[in-house]
């Protein structure tokens, strides 16, 4: 393990809008084969980092290396491997309203390979039932789709190009807590087969304790700690003590 490239390094991160510094001088690896779960309170910067690993977002300053590669390259060659060793699952989904489910799954693969037509529409429906998606679904509108088949259609559109590495912003949000569980189950199954690295944006302590290697808890601008659960509880930082150790915490605790 010692030398390997992470999957993802970031070093030196600094995000600011106009006169509000978000990050300064934050660091952060992700082992590969982990899923590594990020949290921390609200205006902690987790989505604007998911953005400046993706790309999105261009910091002021600081590094971000995707597989050793420089993920803020403006090199076209550069920010395609980027794109094509990463799937990403947004919140709501992020599916294109007026395409069906196949259609938005197939998407990302007719924009980066030369299928033929029946291998792309095969493709398609076994990235559907990689997802948990029933068959009825690929032909359905997303507003036709319940929110959990929703998060699973936006899953199997991450998964389309078999990306080594998803970043999964806030997958359980909205959901009840049997289909946020079984969404769990789902990630810890594919994880295992696949061998995913995953980042994973949550508030949700039961899909802490269910499916995180690691969790990173970003305050004061920076990565302040990223361990094994069982050493973030026992950090002694006011807000780590209020999210860890309040009501919700003890409840997740008790279910592993």
């Amino acid at each position: 393990m010692s030398g390997e490239v992470p999957a993802i390094a970031v070093r030196g991160l600094v995000n600011a809008f106009g006169t509000q510094v978000v990050h300064e001088g934050l660091d952060l690896d992700v082992r590969r084969g982990e899923v590594l779960g990020v949290v921390g309170g609200s205006g902690s910067g987790k989505s604007v980092l998911m953005r400046s690993i993706l790309g999105l977002r261009r910091p002021q300053a600081g590094s971000v290396r995707v597989f050793g590669v420089d993920a803020l390259s403006r090199v076209a060659a550069d920010r395609h491997a980027v794109e094509r060793h990463t799937g990403v699952l947004f919140q709501g989904g992020a599916l294109f309203s007026s395409l069906s489910v196949l259609e938005n799954i197939a998407l990302p693969m007719q924009e980066q390979l030369e299928l033929d037509p029946d291998l792309l529409h095969a493709l398609c429906w076994m990235k559907m039932r990689l997802a948990g998606l029933p068959s009825d679904a690929g032909h359905k509108l997303p507003a036709q789709l319940s929110g959990g088949m929703r998060k699973r259609a936006g899953l199997a559109r991450a998964l389309a190009l078999d990306p080594p590495l998803l970043l999964l912003d806030e997958p359980t949000a909205g959901l009840d807590p049997v289909g946020a569980a079984a969404f769990d189950e789902l990630l810890r199954s594919l994880k295992q087969a696949l061998g995913l690295t995953v980042f994973l944006i949550t508030h949700d302590l039961d899909t802490l304790y269910a499916v995180c290697d690691r969790v990173a808890v970003l305050a004061e601008r920076r990565v302040l700690a990223c361990a094994p659960l069982a050493e973030i509880e026992r950090l002694e930082h006011p807000w780590v003590r209020q999210y860890f150790h309040g009501p919700r915490g003890r409840a997740a605790r008790r279910e592993v």
